[in-house]
C-alpha cells in the first residue's frame, strides 16, 4: 500500500506515499520518453531536478519537451501555455493530490497526455491532520481554546467505539482509517464503488450517504472535489445528521454548502466541525465561520511544504521512471480525465 519515504538527516522516519492505484490502466496510450521541463523555472525546484536526474531524465524546456513537472497548483493558465508552446508533451505531473484547479485542461488535454497528481503522497501528514481534528472536535478544544476563564461544566466525548463515516476511499481514508485502528471505531466509508475497503466495516455508494449519516459520530471527508461533488453536504444532510456529530473536512471547501454549516453549527444541528479547507478560501476576516464556537478552523495546512516537498520529490522520482521507460508501466497517481481526479 506505502512506496516512497522521506526521512531526516537524524534517520527519524519520515511521512511514507499512501499508493492506491499501483499497475493501473492508464486512460491514454504510454507517453513517448523524451526531455522533461520543470516548471515555473526559479527556486524551489532543486530538489525536483535533482529527482528527475535520479531517474535519468533531463531537465530542460525546448520544442522536443516531452514530459512536464509542473509546480504551480494555482496557476492553470501557467500550464496552458505550456502546453501550447509545447504540443509533444505527453506527460504531466501535477502537484497536488486534488486537481480541481485543472479540470478544464484535462478535459481538454486528457485524451492525449496522461496527467498525474500527488495522490496518495500527502497521505499521511493529512490524515494525522485529520485525526487531530477529529480528536479536537470530540474533546471540545474549539470551546477550550477559546475560553477566558475555568469551566465548571464536563464535557467532550472519547472516539473509542464511535461510528465513523468516510467520505472518500483514496490514500488520505485508508490512512485516516488505519489511524483509527486503535480506537475500534466502526467505519463506512461512502465512494463511488461499492467494492470493499482495507480497515472498513463496509462500504457504500455515494447515492447511500443520507442513508449512513443519521448513525454517525464523525464524518471524514476525504474526497476529490469534483462537479458532481460540489456541496455534497448540505441543509438535507445536516438535518439527519446527530445533534452530537462532529464533521471534518480536509478534502476541498466546496464540498460542504459553508451558509448550512453556519446555520448547523448556530442550531445545534451537529455539534461541531473541524475545518483544513473552506469555502470560500482563504475564509475571510469577519466571517461567521469564525465566530462560532463549534468550529476549528485551520488555514489549509494539513500538509506544510517541509511535508511535502520531499514527497513530492518521491513522486516525481516515480513517475520520472515510469515515464522514461516508455510501456506505461508503474506511473502513480494518475487522473482519470473522465471522473476528474
Amino acid at each position: 500500500m506505502s512506496a516512497g519515504t522521506s526521512s531526516s538527516s537524524s534517520g527519524v522516519r519520515g511521512h511514507r506515499a499512501v499508493v492506491t492505484d499501483a499497475g493501473a490502466e492508464l486512460p491514454v496510450a504510454p507517453p513517448t520518453a523524451g526531455p522533461i521541463a520543470i516548471l515555473p523555472a526559479g527556486d524551489g525546484t532543486a530538489l525536483h531536478e535533482d529527482a528527475v536526474a535520479a531517474a535519468g531524465g533531463t531537465a530542460s524546456l525546448g520544442a522536443d519537451t516531452a514530459g512536464l513537472v509542473w509546480l504551480d497548483p494555482r496557476d492553470p493558465a501557467g500550464l496552458a501555455e505550456a502546453l501550447d508552446a509545447a504540443p509533444s508533451i505527453g506527460w504531466v505531473q501535477l502537484p497536488f493530490a486534488g486537481v480541481d484547479a485543472f479540470a478544464s485542461l484535462i478535459a481538454e488535454y486528457g485524451d492525449r497526455v496522461l496527467f498525474t497528481s500527488a495522490k496518495g503522497a500527502y497521505a499521511e501528514p493529512v490524515a494525522e491532520h485529520a485525526l487531530a481534528l477529529t480528536l479536537g472536535t470530540l474533546r471540545v478544544l474549539q470551546k477550550r481554546a477559546r475560553a477566558r476563564s475555568w469551566a465548571t461544566e464536563p464535557e467532550g466525548v472519547s472516539l473509542y467505539g464511535r461510528n465513523v463515516v468516510v467520505i472518500g476511499a483514496g490514500g488520505i481514508a485508508l490512512e485516516y482509517i488505519r489511524l483509527l485502528a486503535p480506537f475500534e471505531v466502526s467505519v463506512t466509508v461512502v465512494r463511488r464503488s461499492s467494492s470493499p475497503v482495507p480497515g472498513a466495516d463496509r462500504t457504500v455508494t455515494t447515492d447511500q450517504l443520507d442513508d449512513v449519516l443519521p448513525d454517525a459520530d464523525v464524518v471524514m471527508i476525504a474526497a476529490a472535489m469534483t462537479s458532481g461533488t460540489a456541496k455534497l453536504f448540505g441543509p438535507t444532510q445536516f438535518a439527519i445528521m446527530k445533534p452530537s456529530a462532529r464533521l471534518v473536512n480536509i478534502a476541498r471547501g466546496g464540498l460542504v454548502d459553508t451558509s448550512a454549516l453556519v446555520d448547523a453549527l448556530r442550531s445545534g444541528a451537529i455539534a461541531a466541525a473541524g475545518l483544513d479547507v473552506t469555502d470560500p478560501e482563504p475564509l475571510p476576516d469577519g466571517h461567521p465561520l469564525w465566530d462560532e464556537s463549534g468550529a476549528i478552523i485551520t488555514p489549509h495546512q494539513a500538509d506544510t511544504p517541509e511535508m511535502v516537498a520531499p514527497l513530492l520529490a518521491e513522486r516525481v522520482r516515480v513517475n520520472t521512471v515510469a515515464f522514461l521507460g516508455g510501456a506505461g508501466e508503474g506511473f502513480v497517481g494518475v487522473v482519470d480525465p473522465v471522473a476528474g481526479y
